[in-house]
């Protein structure tokens, strides 16, 4: 199944009755039975009229997902209740949300009594008989099923997203909230609401684990049976719209409520998605859908709308001056720009009530070396002159023409000259010296270097492996980041002769892969000895002592040590590579997903939510618990495909191979594809959930949640792997005439080392 993807539910009651084959007699015995049940139905619906009729606009989605025949539909709710048939049903939705609540007039509520019709309204600013607050948004709040209606599929404390929910908040008189939870005690007024769904920040993957808070929680949708009367606090009809998930369970939702709003006739909902996977977990892949994969994260970036345009550079720069990290969607006319200002770093996870993302401002310096490197191959591979001169002026801007690597970077006099800034403008950003992001910064720079046949970048980069060495220890470990106060305070040999231990692969591993293929360069013996002490001492303590012991820290370490038995192969290497490997892959599923797994933390900030307080206040895993189905496409996927590609080339082991080749099609299968949001296509969400098929996952993340995406991290190099599947080769053999080693001499001793 291709990115169309339709979604349809049918209600089972009432099938129609085959009477073949058998008798006249009951052939006409079953005519006056249909005869007799149509007349029944023709008098409950007053005369033949439909059961359904609506106040919205022609495009609702929930309008157009109940498809043909057309239902009555009227532009206010005074007419839609006037012509509504005495005991239908009638839909108020809101077609002004966010911004204007639905108003309906008190003598419409009575008259809709009076008609006994079953009333359902949207986002209202006033009901008879309850206290209507102003409209409220949320920021982490999730949709929590609060009663059995949508059981046994959706049983209580069931999640779901409605994604940037605006309600009105709804209580009984004086103020008593409508959730029995809330109360204390159930309720026993005559009036007494069933709240259905609620709105609250809780915790959780697929269920809100540490149940409703008692503050905070608001319903959502529920019920007034006395009254004939449903309402949802929200607009639960812009489902499509605001890309609800998961989607298949807001298809539930609907059904549920159509089929009580109108249990004498079947409901068939059908839509498709405004972003959905390329394919289906089974269907059939065209013979060359690794190329049209890569082609397709390549060509992204050209309407990513996050290469910097000059127009917009100026209120860009100021934002990030301020600490701002965050800004409005993009205009789908909005000029792009050519990288000589550089890319942002992606897209928030926050989807908008409209569907839409907001961009992530900071210009990072290894996403701009990321996707320079995607930029790169798609020069190399489809002749495709503007990437070439994008990913050209991507690395320009991060080693020449920005912050990035001036200032204390490149005074030879500074304990930070030759390392390569977090990001530029943004104070937060400029400081700080990551070695994981110089790292693949780094060997992005190498890979496109080599795309594009050329020695422009090999100064800094030669520049940028020397002074990552030399702040890191002579056990070999760097720390996760040093900044420029205490690089200008205390310079770079303590760093160089401490003797600090830190085991966290995230941090560490892809320096030493750098570290690794620096000695294959230069043969200088510190890259190796250094590196094979960190490797051994992280190994002799694995899994107990990593910091995090999960999948993400396992695939991380691939790379380093594949590249270890390219520099030295020995029975050990390999016995921790296949080890290291085995563990990773004893969680990918039979679609290829590698999917995420907990460990125990030994520290840091990588960890669950522990109460629903916790949910969206750190970053976290995607998981809230072993055993959710979800793969991690930012932190784990994307370097689990390189790492395992780098180890098959370094050992031909075919059980790996097997698993790489998986893996490539589970990331085919699973890149975004949308013609509603063009802007999004070609990419990987952070999340996707295999066993729904698509992208879900607990978001408690504060700055890389579920449906995030980076222009670099995870989601470059799955697109560069692919890349470097396609010519059949790795990035090993793909860099190795690298000319780095042409001012290795003179760097090294202008460093000091």
């Amino acid at each position: 199944m291709h990115s169309a993807t339709t979604l349809e539910l049918r209600d089972t009651a009432g099938p129609g009755r085959r009477f073949s084959h058998i008798s006249l007699l009951l052939k006409l015995i079953g005519f006056a039975l249909l005869l007799f049940a149509a007349g029944a139905c023709q008098a409950a619906g007053g005369g033949g009229k439909p059961d359904l009729t609506f106040c919205c606009s022609a495009g609702n989605d929930l309008y157009v997902a109940l498809g043909k025949p057309a239902h009555p539909r009227f532009a206010s709710p005074g007419a839609a209740i006037q012509n509504a048939a005495p005991g239908s049903a009638v839909l108020l939705l809101a077609d002004g949300y966010p911004e204007r609540p639905t108003a309906i007039e008190p003598d419409d509520f009575a008259l809709a009594q009076r008609k006994n019709l079953r009333l359902f309204v949207e986002y209202p600013a006033a009901v008879p008989g309850l206290e209507v607050g102003a409209p409220r948004g949320t920021v982490w709040e999730r949709i929590v099923v609060s009663s059995d209606k949508f059981g046994p599929e959706l049983p209580r404390m069931r999640l779901l997203a409605a994604h940037d929910c605006h309600f009105t908040p709804v209580s009984g008189a004086g103020g008593k909230s409508l959730i029995p939870q809330a109360q204390g005690t159930a309720s026993t007024a005559a009036d007494s609401a069933r709240v259905d769904l609620v709105v609250a920040r809780v915790a959780g993957y697929d269920t809100a684990i540490y149940g409703l808070p008692a503050d905070g929680a608001f319903p959502i949708l529920f019920e007034l049976p006395s009254r004939n009367l449903v309402v949802a606090t929200t607009r639960l009809s812009g489902f499509v719209t605001g890309r609800y998930a998961p989607a298949r369970d807001w298809l539930l939702v609907w059904e549920r409520i159509l089929s009580a709003l109108s249990p004498q006739h079947p409901v068939h909902l059908k839509f498709t998605p405004g972003v959905g996977p390329a394919w289906g977990a089974t269907a059939k892949l065209p013979r060359r859908y690794q190329r049209q994969a890569f082609t397709d994260a390549a060509a992204w970036f050209a309407h990513s709308h996050l290469l910097v345009h000059p127009s917009e550079k100026e209120s860009l720069y100021q934002a990030l001056a301020a600490g701002g990290e965050t800004t409005a969607p993009p205009r789908f006319d909005a000029p792009e720009g050519d990288g000589s200002l550089g890319i942002m770093e992606g897209y928030a996870s926050g989807i908008r009530w409209d569907g839409q993302q907001i961009r992530r401002l900071p210009l990072r310096a290894d996403c701009n070396a990321e996707s320079a490197m995607v930029l790169a191959l798609d020069a190399r591979l489809n002749g495709h002159k503007p990437s070439r001169m994008v990913a050209s002026n991507l690395l320009d801007f991060v080693y020449f023409n920005s912050g990035i690597c001036r200032g204390g970077r490149a005074d030879p006099q500074h304990g930070a000259f030759g390392l390569i800034g977090w990001g530029d403008i943004a104070p937060a950003w400029m400081v700080a010296n990551y070695g994981d992001d110089n790292a693949r910064a780094m060997l992005a720079t190498a890979l496109a270097g080599a795309s594009l046949k050329t020695d422009r970048w090999d100064e800094p980069l030669m520049r940028a492996l020397l002074a990552n060495l030399r702040t890191t220890g002579k056990l070999g470990f760097r720390g996760d980041r040093i900044d420029l106060p205490a690089l200008e305070k205390d310079g770079w040999k303590p760093y160089y002769q401490g003797e600090g231990i830190n085991y966290s692969p995230h941090f560490e591993a892809y320096l030493w892969a750098c570290y690794l293929w620096a000695y294959q360069q230069t043969g200088f013996e510190p890259f190796l000895s250094r590196t094979r002490t960190a490797i051994g001492m992280t190994m002799k303590v694995y899994p107990d002592q990593w910091r995090w012991q999960d999948n993400l820290e396992r695939a991380h370490m691939l790379l380093c040590l594949a590249w270890l038995v390219r520099v030295e192969d020995t029975p050990e290497h390999r016995e921790w590579l296949l080890k290291v490997a085995g563990d990773l892959l004893a969680h990918q599923q039979p679609s290829g997903a590698i999917r995420e797994r907990l460990g125990r933390v030994h520290g840091g900030h990588y960890q669950t939510p522990q109460r629903n307080e916790d949910y969206g206040t750190g970053e976290t895993p995607l998981v809230q618990q072993n055993g959710d189905p979800v793969s991690d496409q930012l932190y784990t996927t994307g370097f689990a495909l390189l790492g395992l590609h780098e180890a098959v080339g370094a050992t031909g082991d075919q059980r790996l191979r097997a698993a790489e080749d998986r893996l490539a099609e589970y990331l085919c299968r699973i890149q975004t594809r949308s013609t509603q949001f063009p802007h999004l296509s070609g990419t990987w969400f952070r999340a996707f959930d295999d066993r729904r098929w698509e992208a879900w996952a607990s978001s408690a993340d504060v700055g890389w949640g579920a449906w995030s995406l980076e222009s670099g991290w995870g989601q470059a190099w799955t697109a560069a792997t692919l890349g470097l599947r396609e010519q059949g080769t790795t990035l090993w053999d793909f860099t190795a005439r690298s000319r780095v080693r042409d001012h290795f001499g003179e760097l090294k001793a202008q460093l000091g080392l």
